[in-house]
């Protein structure tokens, strides 16, 4: 892989990362809150369900990051994504404006999924821990 691809690959991991790691800190930050939005939703042990998905998107979004176990953690955090997406952006149970809302986190959930399994198949590139690991190895 060029050097060029390296970048592209690095500044795609870098835009896949910050949201799970905005996300997970949020969650940190705002736990009651988002347990309670959980428990709302009828989640099963809100608190755990909210710390596992905060540990998930901070460790996830910093292995993505870094390109450390990159396919094994693009992995997991598509297989998060997948009753997240599922449970929480329900649009086709809303109306109004919340189904649009709705609507537009789901599809931007899938575009994401789509870019983690380009990652989970293609590896996270020269620029990253992964790379440096194999070089050395």
């Amino acid at each position: 892989m060029n050097s060029s691809n390296n970048v592209v690959t690095l500044a795609g991991r870098i835009l896949l990362s910050v949201i799970f790691l905005l996300s997970g800190v949020n969650k940190l930050f705002a736990f009651h809150m988002y347990t309670g939005w959980a428990a709302g939703a009828h989640l099963p042990l809100p608190s755990a369900a909210i710390a596992i998905a905060a540990a998930i998107e901070i460790l996830g979004g910093l292995a993505i990051l870094a390109g450390f176990q990159t396919r094994l953690a693009a992995w997991i955090v598509f297989l998060y994504l997948i009753p997240t997406t599922l449970f929480f952006h329900n649009f086709w149970t809303m109306d109004g404006m919340n189904r649009i809302d709705n609507q537009v986190h789901f599809l931007k959930n899938v575009a994401i999924m789509g870019g983690l399994l380009i990652l989970a198949a293609n590896g996270p590139g020269g620029a990253s821990v992964d790379a440096s690991r194999a070089s050395k190895g």
